[in-house]
């Protein structure tokens, strides 16, 4: 009885989240799109073409597959997303790994939002997880010797072709063998590593350095931000990141960041608390290793690499297996209990989409209405803008990108006389954007 309960549950919430991503989209006036979001389709639309090196090919890739069953790059994105929450749910029910704990993880407003998200993070879970299954197989002796070695560093390539950051996983995949050199698995991860990460030099000197040779010494600088405001951003970063409710604080601030920032860091020791408390399996401890050095490198790069400050986003391939291991240790002491979770981040996403709707599809049209009636829709175009701080202006270009997503930014004034560089103004007097008051 308390079994059929469970699973009712689970069916439910799976449908919830499902409706409540493509809720997530609709309702924000620009799509869940942000300004590399731009990037992404803009490198999509041209491939086979090679747009820039900032991103590697998966996500793009990937978004120009779905473009053959007739959806565009904005639809296609959207398509990824959801695909990637439904792979989750199907492989870890199939192979009964961490299947109740996906559930609950996949409905927490923080990785919703991702899946909703035209970004590459929506597409690297479903890798995360293969990968986490993989390990787990090796740990527990399933998969051994070459065959082991070979999957392992297969799924540390396939993460390294979505998003760069993968190269801490890569590391902590062979410090993890390093550390652990007496236990018989040891060395495939140790060879996995090495393999993975001569394919990342590889990929450095026939990709990148082929394509933009000042790739990498462009975007190396020492010294970019001083040590406490990274660690300000570091605790504001894990304490929305491990927030199950809400996961993004209020740039104004005011009290209710106290009440955002305390929920997580409370959240934090409770999962420190119970990692120390409850025995990790080596499995377990396995994926807390990949989370912790993952977030200590993702903190450590910010010296010398322009990168976001940290945030869900940015950290969500990381803390997902800790994620997964907290929810194991919730599920081993309440039972289906903590599927209340699930219910309180669904309320409360609920309650924020609401809040800052705005209307997509209705902005959609009025755009797509401008660019056909200036000619516009299938040209190449390029966006001004003063400074990347103009956010009101990029959101507009962001909206143009779902319709047209061969659009570049530019900063020079005197590309504004030309007829297929827009500006905020020459959009805005012809057309009105919904909008809404908090993003």
């Amino acid at each position: 009885m308390i079994k059929f309960k469970e699973k009712n549950i689970q069916i439910s919430l799976v449908i919830i989240t499902l409706v409540m991503t493509i809720f997530r989209f609709l309702l924000n006036e620009k799509g869940r799109t942000n300004p590399d979001s731009i990037r992404y389709m803009r490198f999509a639309h041209n491939l086979p073409e090679i747009d820039n090196t900032t991103t590697p090919l998966g996500y793009p890739a990937a978004i120009k597959f779905f473009t053959v069953f007739g959806f565009d790059e904005f639809w296609s994105s959207k398509v990824i997303g959801i695909t990637a929450f439904l792979f989750i749910i199907f492989f870890t029910w199939k192979k009964d790994f961490f299947f109740r704990e996906s559930i609950v993880l996949s409905t927490l407003f923080s990785f919703l939002s991702i899946y909703s998200y035209t970004m590459s993070e929506a597409l690297i879970l479903p890798f995360i997880i293969l990968f986490l299954y993989t390990a787990a197989l090796i740990i527990t002796g399933k998969l051994e010797k070459e065959k082991a070695i070979f999957y392992l560093s297969l799924s540390l390539i396939a993460l390294y072709n979505i998003r760069y950051s993968s190269l801490f996983i890569i590391g902590g995949s062979g410090l993890f063998g390093l550390v652990f050199l007496k236990r018989k698995y040891s060395y495939i991860f140790i060879f996995s590593g090495i393999i993975s990460f001569f394919f990342v030099i590889l990929y450095k000197f026939l990709f990148i350095d082929y394509f933009n040779e000042n790739y990498v010494k462009d975007a190396l600088l020492i010294g970019l931000h001083p040590t406490t405001k990274l660690l300000i951003e570091l605790f504001q970063g894990l304490s929305t990141t491990f927030n199950p409710f809400i996961h993004i604080a209020n740039p104004n601030g005011g009290f209710i960041n106290y009440w955002i920032y305390g929920t997580g860091f409370l959240n934090i020791i409770l999962i420190i608390y119970l990692f120390i408390k409850y025995r990790l399996t080596e499995t377990e401890f396995f994926f807390i290793f990949i989370s912790i050095s993952g977030v200590i490198c993702s903190f450590f790069v910010q010296y010398f690499y322009l990168v976001n400050a940290i945030d869900y986003r940015l950290l969500a391939p990381f803390s997902l297996p800790m994620w997964l291991v907290y929810f194991r240790k919730l599920f081993q002491i309440f039972s289906f209990k903590i599927y209340a979770i699930s219910l309180l981040s669904i309320i409360t996403g609920i309650i924020f989409t609401w809040l800052s709707k705005g209307n997509y599809l209705e902005n959609r049209r009025e755009i797509k209405h401008f660019l056909q009636s200036e000619n516009l829709d299938k040209v190449p175009l390029q966006f001004y803008l003063e400074t990347t701080e103009d956010l009101d202006k990029i959101q507009i270009a962001e909206l143009i990108s779902t319709v047209n997503p061969n659009i570049k930014l530019t900063f020079k004034p005197k590309d504004t006389l030309q007829r297929t560089i827009l500006t905020r103004y020459k959009v805005l007097q012809k057309i009105r954007i919904d909008r809404n008051k908090y993003q």
